[in-house]
């Protein structure tokens, strides 16, 4: 019998990557693409869903090389919460003032909306106890207020569709409009079973978008890896090489993928706290350009400043809180390429992989074995919020914060019982790093094997969407 295979697509925020994942979740092969970024001017920044599909649809046809088009079983995408607009001929809408067409995504981490952000936190509405009690800039309504008061007519009015990136990318494969529980609970507002608040949008000045059962940003909903549509649509499998009617799982944001890949991880003889526990006895940390850090549980806890409950937004059934550093491995690079030795620092790491395992083995050496490289800065206190606190804290103007630990004592003073942690993405490559989330938690930290998590997540969607599998848990 023919090997079978599962395709996972995961955009992040400066590149677009897939993976050609086994029966058993090996990846079997990968490929990457740049994105562009634009910055127009302070805080905003923006991208174009026609190049981000164009990367997908060419990363897909490397991955599959060599393989049958029949071998390929299911598709499934994970991408950053940035916010598309497409137009009712579902063409790109400019969400900048120079009108550039093409720029037709609002990035995740655009804080343009913080003053509408703010405004729709004091309105005081019962939605925002499912995201802390405070409205992030990093979440849609903002940036749809915004759009509305700043780009209404070449914008705003122009606009037939609202779309999560992660929602457009299966939009695009399968023709179908449906939208992932997980970009519309946890960034969104939408709150199973009961659905859209049409008095939170009212009450933010947005009640247009109550138009035709809110078709402009999702009439209808499905938990994640549903299958969509009819699958891949003639034009769609036309782009990605693959054959029509392929399967396609609803998708997820990319953090929420990682999450997904890494949390069931089969830890048994390793002799951890968590195991024979429950799942929910797990956190994941997706550590990328930020860090989310992904908690689950079996009844809805509230967790002040930060995300969620969230039902059914990761894990089908469970509820999900999300907290986060809205920047960790962009900062670093910041406070690294900043920094006046920086000429210095390239000259010397020229031997080495790259920079920073220069610096990991520069501070061990300063450390001389002796005590944990960490208590190297213990006289030394920087609170690098550069880019606001997401959590717990919930303010997104903070430059100043806690990080890790005091994410993990917020959860657990609601409820949370987190025994071991889970980490993926680029920053759990880096050994220092790691080793310094266990000093400082007191916990011990789980990597996996295959060190691609986020890719398996999105790769586990489309294997769900094929029938191979009756639910994601028997992943």
């Amino acid at each position: 019998m023919a090997e079978v295979y599962y395709v996972g697509v995961d955009v992040g925020t400066a590149s677009v990557r897939a993976a050609l994942v086994t029966r058993e979740g090996l990846l079997k092969s990968t490929a990457e693409e740049p994105i562009s970024i634009w910055e127009p001017q302070c805080d905003h920044y923006v991208q174009s869903s026609t190049e981000i599909w164009e990367k997908c649809c060419t990363v897909v046809k490397k991955v599959t090389q060599g393989v049958k088009r029949n071998q390929v079983r299911g598709v499934g995408f994970d991408a950053t919460c940035s916010l598309v607009v497409l137009d009712q001929n579902l063409q790109p809408v400019p969400v900048t003032q120079d009108g550039d067409r093409q720029r037709n995504v609002v990035m995740w981490m655009d804080h343009r909306a913080a003053e509408q952000a703010a405004r729709i936190t004091n309105t005081g509405h019962q939605v925002l106890s499912r995201v802390g009690g405070v409205m992030s800039p990093e979440m849609q309504p903002p940036k749809l207020l915004w759009l509305k008061e700043n780009l209404k007519e070449s914008c705003w009015n122009k606009a037939a569709h609202f779309f999560d990136l992660p929602d457009f990318l299966s939009w695009k494969a399968t023709g179908c409009l449906t939208r992932s529980l997980c970009t519309l609970v946890c960034k969104w507002t939408y709150c199973p079973p009961e659905g859209w608040d049409a008095s939170f949008w009212t009450s933010i000045g947005l009640e247009d978008l109550l138009e035709n059962n809110f078709s402009k940003i999702g009439s209808a909903t499905c938990p994640p890896g549903s299958p969509l549509g009819d699958g891949l649509t003639q034009e769609a499998a036309s782009d990605l090489g693959l054959k029509p009617g392929t399967a396609v799982g609803a998708s997820l944001i990319d953090a929420h993928a990682g999450g997904l890949g890494v949390i069931g991880a089969d830890v048994k003889g390793f002799h951890l706290p968590c195991e024979d526990q429950p799942i929910t006895s797990r956190m994941a940390m997706i550590c990328g350009t930020s860090t989310c850090h992904m908690a689950i549980s079996e009844q809805p806890l509230f967790v002040p400043g930060v995300w969620g409950p969230c039902l059914s937004a990761m894990v089908p059934g469970l509820w999900l809180n999300e907290g986060g550093q809205s920047a960790t491995g962009r900062l670093i690079d910041h406070m690294v390429k900043g920094h006046a030795a920086y000429t210095q620092l390239q000259e010397q790491a020229r031997h080495r992989s790259n920079i920073y395992s220069y610096l990991n083995s520069h501070l061990s050496a300063m450390a001389n074995s002796c005590s944990a490289v960490d208590l190297l800065g213990s006289s030394l206190h920087v609170w690098p919020d550069f880019h606001g606190n997401r959590s717990p804290l919930a303010d997104p103007t903070l430059k100043g914060m806690l990080g890790t630990l005091h994410i993990l004592e917020a959860m657990k003073e609601a409820g949370h019982d987190i025994r071991t942690l889970f980490l993926c993405g680029g920053l759990s490559k880096n050994p220092l790093f790691v080793q310094i989330h266990a000093n400082a938690t007191g916990l011990p930290v789980v990597l996996p094997d295959q060190m691609e998590a986020v890719l398996i997540g999105a790769a586990v969607l489309g294997a769900r969407a094929s029938q191979d599998y009756s639910t994601i848990q028997v992943q």
